[in-house]
């Protein structure tokens, strides 16, 4: 049977922002899904039975689904750890309350220290409250971590990583665009976007209860959890056939180095480089977690997906 530690859960395509890089293509116009709250309940059930460890509810905005409270609540009582990768754009009173429970988690992107260079990749003004509700996350010792996206050109990225680990975030990572949804710029959705631990014991459920190897790869379907068992689609042939082209296709890639001044030339790629460091790391070096990240928290395959 195929074994799952990481479940993410994708409950639904709306958002606040619209970020022009989102792999998801989500924002305003977005919608939950065909995923009722039953549905999720019951992959929930489904994912603990079948031994899964952690679920991380992401999105869209998962902050935005009606029945984020609920499902949190129901994935602790079932034994799972949850992490939400949020925005932190808004967050209620009761949300907050449910993200200081023992065994909850967040996560969140960041993209520069300048407000109006922040509001060019978001589409919104997003800056001052993202970085208000990290403080506040902070203060109420809720285990956090931040990834800042490089998009390339002159964004201030080195800089949001500094502020992010001047405010205290504990896990500060960074990733390159993922040319996935909106973030397809030059290249088709493909496999050279992908981190190489897509379908290495995790798969991703999207709002219409369509399982991925990952939330990045979305063009590769190996079933629905709305017309099969979860650990029964895991164990089909489809998704065999997709973790046998997933582990030819990463194979195949050359060791990954990063340069000079995180490590030396053609070395393997130092987990230790340092948060100011770490952009200059070859884009096969990340997603990672950084150096400063607690073992516990921040889980082998739980890279950096939300743009």
């Amino acid at each position: 049977m195929a074994r799952i530690s990481f479940l993410w859960l994708e409950l639904t395509g709306f958002c606040q922002l619209e970020c022009d890089h989102c792999y998801a293509g989500s924002g305003p116009s977005g919608t939950h899904g065909s995923m009722t709250r039953a549905d999720w309940l019951r992959v929930i059930d489904q994912a603990a039975a079948a031994g899964v460890g952690m679920v991380q509810f992401i999105g869209g905005e998962p902050t935005l689904h009606p029945d984020l409270r609920e499902l949190i609540a129901h994935a602790l009582a079932a034994g799972l750890e949850v992490e939400v990768f949020t925005n932190l754009v808004h967050v209620t009173a009761p949300l907050w309350e449910m993200f200081t429970r023992p065994g909850v988690s967040l996560a969140t992107s960041y993209y520069s220290d300048d407000p109006d260079q922040h509001a060019q990749v978001t589409r919104r003004p997003s800056h001052a409250r993202t970085r208000a509700n990290i403080a506040a996350a902070l203060r109420r010792g809720i285990p956090l971590r931040a990834g800042v996206i490089d998009m390339g050109g002159d964004q201030r990225a080195t800089q949001a990583q500094t502020e992010l680990v001047d405010l205290g975030v504990p896990a500060v990572g960074y990733d390159r665009l993922r040319q996935v949804g909106r973030g397809v710029r030059d290249q088709a959705p493909s496999t050279d976007q992908l981190c190489g631990n897509c379908g290495d014991g995790v798969a991703a459920i999207s709002p219409d209860g369509a399982v991925w190897p990952c939330v990045f790869s979305r063009w590769l379907p190996v079933g629905n959890v709305l017309e099969h068992e979860l650990t029964e689609i895991l164990d089909s042939p489809a998704a065999d056939a997709v973790r046998a082209e997933l582990a030819a296709a990463f194979a195949g890639r050359a060791p990954s180095a990063c340069k000079p001044d995180c490590a030396p030339k053609n070395q393997p790629c130092n987990p230790d480089c340092t948060p100011s460091c770490n952009p200059h790391c070859q884009p096969t070096c990340s997603p990672r977690c950084s150096p400063t990240c607690d073992p516990v928290r921040c889980k082998p395959n739980s890279c950096w997906p939300r743009y």
